[in-house]
Order: C-alpha cells, then structure tokens, then sequence
C-alpha cells in the first residue's frame, strides 16, 4: 500500500471563482484543464478534474524561518512546465509580474521563475533540466 500521487490541492481563497479562473487563464490549471500529453492520450476535459502529466513531484515542508518564499504565507505552489520561456512571455503579455533569477536554476534539476496570484499567493514555475 502507498500513495500514487497527490489527490488535490485545497486552500482557502477571499474570491473561490474569481481566483479558479485566473489559474484556469493563465496557468492552465484547474478543473477543465488538461496537459499536452493527457489529451494525447485521449482523455476528456472534465469540468471537475484537472488532467496533469506524469513526472516528479516534490513534497518538502520548509523551516519556519525560510526566505524561499513569502514569510507571511504558509505554502507555496510549485508548477511544472516545459517551454518556461513562452510561458514567462504570456504571462508578461497578460500583465503579470514573473522573476526570474540565474541564481536559482541549477544544471540537473532545471529552470525556475516565480509570480503570485491575484491574492498573493507565491506561485513557482519549475521547467525539470532534460534527462
């Protein structure tokens, strides 16, 4: 017996609909959603389910004192892409705010950018390095 991967991820939101559909717009993430290689494989769109591809997952509590991201946040997203720079260009178009630093992509692991939704809550993009 083992868990197979994560179920959802639940959080509580001053505007549930309004915030669904801003990572639905610009992240292609929520229910409805699907990734290139699910919809190859055939699946349906799903107005519950978001349909994501298979790969790594990191689950790391961090010090209470870390500066990895927002001190006055208890969790941070972490997204994995491909094609990072389109998607830092799309958002850019769309008027959010993404960083970017060279200090924190490192060769093996890969690429990173940061943003936050519309309620501040830290957001990481992380494109794996090619195997």
């Amino acid at each position: 017996m083992a868990v197979t991967g994560i179920g959802g991820i639940f959080f509580r939101a001053a505007d549930p609909e309004q915030l669904s559909d801003w990572y639905r717009t610009h992240l292609n993430v929520g229910a409805g959603c699907m990734t290139a290689d699910a919809a190859s494989a055939r699946a349906e769109p799903d107005p519950w389910f978001w349909r994501t591809g298979g790969g790594p997952v990191v689950f790391a509590p961090f010090p209470a004192d870390s500066d990895y991201f927002a001190a006055d946040r208890q969790w941070m997203l972490n997204l994995r892409v491909d094609a990072i720079d389109r998607m830092i260009a799309a958002l850019r178009d769309a008027g959010i705010a993404v960083e970017t630093r060279a200090e924190w992509d490192e060769a093996g692991i890969g690429r990173f950018a940061r943003l936050h939704d519309p309620e501040g809550n830290s957001i990481e993009l992380w494109e794996p390095a090619a195997a």
